[in-house]
């Protein structure tokens, strides 16, 4: 299944809380980032397998941009205020640091791919970002997300500000 199919097959999949969520709460806004950052994705990914190197670049810039943007606010604003409120330091928010390294060394990994113009190491490294960002991101919306939004006690006032950066970064 090719990146765009699993992007619109994770959409048609949201379960019915997730559909449910409004972008007035933590899961709702960072759920919806999430998506934003998989459309970048999937244009990359097309645009190598139009063999076109120029576009596969930029859309995959745009979209480790976006990426790294969202890790920023998770580690500097909604990590930080989930380990205020329930004093786990070493808890849900580690491993999600943890695996926030490791998806950034895999999008260093694609980087190499497309310097050298390399589609099928491209094509492999894709593959994996794309498991570990899909095992990452149902972790954070199922589970980490959700306890944000429930112990967090300014969790509303958080998700707009949330929103606001987004917004700005141009999410």
């Amino acid at each position: 299944m090719n990146i765009k199919a699993t992007v619109r097959h994770a959409r048609k999949n949201m379960s019915a809380y997730q559909r449910r969520r409004k972008m007035t709460d933590i899961t709702g806004v960072m759920t919806q980032d999430h998506r934003h950052c998989d459309e970048y994705f999937a244009e990359a990914e097309n645009a190598c397998l139009d063999g076109d190197w120029t576009r596969t670049e930029q859309a995959f810039e745009r979209f480790a941009t976006a990426l790294e943007e969202h890790f920023g606010l998770e580690e500097g604003m909604l990590f930080p205020r989930f380990e205020e409120a329930t004093g786990m330091t070493s808890g849900p928010t580690a491993m999600m640091r943890m695996e926030h390294q490791d998806l950034r060394a895999q999008v260093e990994e694609m980087r190499a791919a497309i310097a050298r113009q390399d589609a099928d190491a491209y094509s492999g490294e894709s593959e994996t970002l794309l498991i570990m960002m899909q095992q990452h991101n149902m972790k954070e919306e199922n589970i980490l997300y959700p306890m944000c939004d429930t112990r967090i006690s300014d969790a509303a006032e958080t998700a707009g500000t949330l929103a606001k950066r987004l917004a700005e970064a141009g999410a």
